[in-house]
Formats: C-alpha cells, structure tokens, sequence
C-alpha cells in the first residue's frame, strides 16, 4: 500500500479545524456589486420576508436596476439593504469593502492602512477611513458572554518610547492593557488607565463569574481576588515560576495562554501598525480578540460582520 509521507514537523499533529476562505472563494462568490448586495440582503433580511410597507408574509423582492435597492412584489416598496449600515452614502464599490472586510477575518496579524491602500486601490485617507470603520464594526459585532471555569488574568504595557529609564510596570508613556482567557474558551482584552485594585476588581467582577479559579502572577493588586470569592493562585515569574499545582483548588496555575496573546499582539503592532495611538488601542485589541475568539470559524465571522453593518 502507498502511503503519503510526512514531513517530521506533520508528524503527531491533529488536522487543522479552521474552515478555509481562499481568496478564489472570495470573488466566485462576490464577483461584482450585485453579488454583494444580494448577500446583503440575505443576511440581514433574507430574500422573502414580511413586507414592512404592505405586511405581506414571505414576500418576494426583486433587484431595481441602477440602484442599491429591492423592491417588494406585491406592493412595490422599495426596501435599501445599505442603508444605517458602513456603506451608506461611501462611493466605494461594494466588492472592495468586502475585500476589505475578507481581509480582516482571514488575516493574523492584522491589517495596515498602507496594506488596504495598496491592495483596494484606494488613497491612503480612504483606506484609514474603512479600516477604523471596520474594527468599530468588530466592537459592535463582538457580543460578550460572562468568563467562568479556569481563568488567566494579566496586564501588559504597550508602545511608548523607550530611550533608557525603567521599563515594564511603571515605565513612561506606556498603554496599559488587561486581558483574561478562559482556558479552552474566550478571550477579552480592554485598555485600562492603571493597575490598582480597584481598578481590576471592577473589571474582574463584570466578566468573572464568583467561585472561578483565576490564575495570575504576583502583583499585588490580585489579592482581591481571594476576598472576593474567587479562588486565586499566583505564579511567582520574579522567582522564576511559571506553573504550580493547586493541591486547594486541583487546579495548574499559569497565564501562558494571556501571554502569549501579549506576544502576538506586540509583535503583529510592530510588524505591522508600527504604533497604535492610545485612543484607538481599544479597537485594536478587539480586533484581535474577535479573531482569536472565531479563528475556526473565518466563512461565518465574515457573514457576521456583514449582517452587523
């Protein structure tokens, strides 16, 4: 019998799960405006609905040539599936917002203004325009459901110039960010303007469910968490601890899986942003937690983002 060799680095490892979205599938299915108007449609209406105007169940809509609108069979009410949505009143061609949009779910360190410019054609200005555009949309988009099990809680310092002087806590003109994993679940992330306890605790009591296991590292501000009801264990990286088990809690402490979204973040801001201003970091780090959170999923994070326009 043959068999397929594999390459060393294949061996032992599980098949992907993530759907492919190439971008071959991208303009089969979207080969010109019509195309995305129709689709559209679909998701946020569907083609046969009730008539809003006549209140006709399941009525038919139809094209209108020259126009950005359908039009109800049995009464004629023109219905314009952009309308309220990011493509009301933009002459850009739809197909090149969805490129766009294709964009932003299938790539993994995300996308630059200069990196949309070139690719749609468009100024810079525009290409800004319907990246921040877009990321707003991911805010909207992303819905949040209350973290619960085992979760990793960290802190991280962004940007700012380094030109000696300490670094890490406490260095000048840094962005703080805090993000907390569920482990096997979701990841959320938000720009913070310090890390004091007060602070974390009213993050942590909004999306923390009382009674979680929490793993952090050693800062003192997570001694909250204790008092709070949540079962907390802290790992010492100052001592060169990066995991220990809790024979209390039965439970591994680490935030190996916070840190290295951290990792990847930094590097992806550097690699490809250069600098992410303070004011729009918040847009940022959804972007990428939209991504983490659906990377299995690229054909409906797509489909989601154009239902929530």
């Amino acid at each position: 019998m043959n068999r397929k060799r594999q390459r060393p680095s294949q061996v032992g490892k599980k098949p992907s799960k993530v759907v492919p979205f190439s971008v071959r599938e991208f303009f089969e299915a979207f080969p010109d405006d019509d195309a995305c108007l129709a689709h559209i449609m679909n998701v946020r209406f569907g083609m046969r609905h009730t008539c809003t105007a006549c209140g006709v169940v399941d009525a038919t809509f139809h094209k209108l040539s020259e126009r950005r609108a359908y039009s109800c069979a049995h009464c004629g009410a023109h219905l314009y599936p952009c309308a309220g949505t990011i493509f009301q009143d933009s002459r850009t061609s739809l197909q090149v917002w969805f490129y766009a949009i294709y964009l932003f779910v299938t790539t993994r360190n995300g996308v630059a203004a200069k990196e949309l410019q070139r690719a749609l054609g468009v100024t810079y200005k525009t290409a800004w325009r319907m990246g921040q555009q877009i990321r707003i949309l991911i805010q909207k988009t992303d819905g949040f459901d209350i973290l619960s099990g085992h979760i990793e809680a960290d802190e991280a310092y962004l940007g700012g110039a380094q030109s000696g002087g300490k670094r890490g806590r406490g260095a000048p003109g840094k962005t703080i960010v805090f993000g907390m994993k569920e482990r096997g679940g979701r990841m959320v992330a938000e720009v913070i303007p310090n890390v004091k306890k007060d602070t974390l605790r009213e993050i942590v009591g909004k999306k923390v469910e009382p009674g979680s296991i929490v793993s952090t590292d050693e800062l003192m501000s997570y001694n909250l968490l204790e008092p709070d009801g949540y079962k907390h264990g802290t790992v010492k990286h100052g001592a060169k601890e990066y995991a220990y088990y809790d024979y209390r809690h039965d439970a591994v402490h680490h935030v190996n899986h916070v840190e290295n979204f951290w990792r990847h973040f930094k590097s992806a801001i550097v690699s490809t942003h250069v600098h992410v201003s303070p004011k729009y970091m918040d847009r940022y780090l959804s972007e990428f937690t939209f991504r983490l959170n659906r990377r299995e999923m690229k054909n409906a994070m797509f489909d989601l983002l154009i239902s929530a326009v």
